[in-house]
């Protein structure tokens, strides 16, 4: 009759620790697993259309929150720069950057408002609520995961 008690005990103190639990937070995370410093921007569609904002820097082996709360889009565009050596993540996406902090509104004609352009790469996250991706070495073979 103990041994019924205690087990029932457990089961009652795990069902209470787990109604406690932290909720998964919703979000864009982008990880650093790099040796150097990383400079990223994002592009997404909103209701005013498409945004470009940036720039995030990220620390080596760090991972930053681009967006918080749930993902809004399906499609997220990244653009991210290696400080020190000077590689790329990048894609065939244009988009509107600017050399300091910025936040865009508008894919079209760049360099006539003022700002650069660079090639974004495209994240389908299928929708998910939550997205991280990881910059490596080889920007060629990274990863995404939701």
């Amino acid at each position: 009759m103990r041994n019924s008690i205690l087990a029932g005990l457990f089961v009652l103190t795990s069902a209470v620790s787990l109604s406690f639990a932290a909720p998964a937070q919703a979000e864009f995370r982008v990880c650093n697993a790099t040796q150097n410093l990383v400079g990223v921007a994002i592009g997404y569609r909103a209701k005013e259309g498409w945004i470009s904002e940036g720039w995030w820097q990220i620390p080596a082996t760090t991972c930053a929150t681009l967006i918080e709360g749930q993902l809004q889009s399906r499609y997220y565009y990244l653009y991210a720069e290696d400080a020190a050596r000077g590689g790329r993540w990048a894609g065939g996406v244009n988009m509107c950057v600017a050399e300091n902090e910025f936040k865009i509104t508008g894919v079209q004609d760049c360099y006539a408002r003022g700002f650069q352009q660079f090639g974004f790469k495209e994240y389908d996250t299928g929708r998910q609520g939550s997205w991280m991706v990881q910059l490596t070495d080889t920007p060629a073979s990274q990863e995404s995961q939701n």
